[in-house]
């Protein structure tokens, strides 16, 4: 048997470590410098981490998911138009986002803008029916990022990180807009939109 064939032997017959192992460069005897991203070769035993469920990764820019039902509810409001509006609000641990209201389609605007908190943010979509010049009945879904200016750094700075990716999850958005109070969302900020 060769020194290499002995030295793998030797390596597979080790037993497994329960505990993480630490490296150290306190050996003052070595020559060699370490870098920070090396460690000791005994950590090459041991086994990658498992990757999380791929619906765990949905939002992976900030580690937040989107639960199945904002698909769900969002393709309710566009293919089938039974939902003038839906919040989406981060749970309580600030994992998963999740569907915070539902406006029926015959809830109004002003339903729809006092459902938003004014010290918390939101995303949220409407469904914004209005007549063009042309007297044509139309309608624009609206992606609305609500972040008021009294909110918690965090909970803005989650809400921003995640917003990208959890745009993609909902295909069809049609227009955009990024809220820091009321006005920013009235009613007139949207018709000026769909002009």
């Amino acid at each position: 048997m060769t020194r290499v064939d002995a030295a793998a032997t030797a390596s597979t017959k080790q037993k497994p470590r329960t505990e993480p192992e630490l490296c150290s460069s306190s050996s003052s005897s070595s020559s060699v410098s370490l870098s920070p991203f090396r460690c000791c070769a005994a950590a090459a035993d041991l086994a990658p981490l498992p990757l999380p469920p791929s619906s765990a990764m949905a939002n992976s820019s900030s580690g937040v998911a989107v639960h199945d039902d904002c698909k769900l509810k969002f393709n309710e409001l566009q293919s089938k138009r039974m939902h003038r509006f839906i919040t989406f609000a981060m749970d309580n641990k600030g994992k998963e986002i999740i569907v915070d209201k539902i406006g029926d389609r015959t809830t109004s605007y002003e339903d729809f803008t006092s459902s938003l908190p004014e010290g918390d943010c939101r995303f949220a979509i409407y469904d914004f029916d209005f007549v063009t010049a042309e007297d044509v009945p139309k309608s624009r879904i609206f992606y609305i990022l609500w972040s008021p200016d009294n909110a918690k750094v965090r909970s803005k700075m989650l809400y921003a990180s995640s917003n990208e990716k959890f745009k993609k999850e909902l295909n069809g958005i049609q227009l955009e807009l990024q809220a820091t109070d009321a006005s920013e969302i009235s009613l007139d900020a949207l018709k000026d939109r769909v002009k």
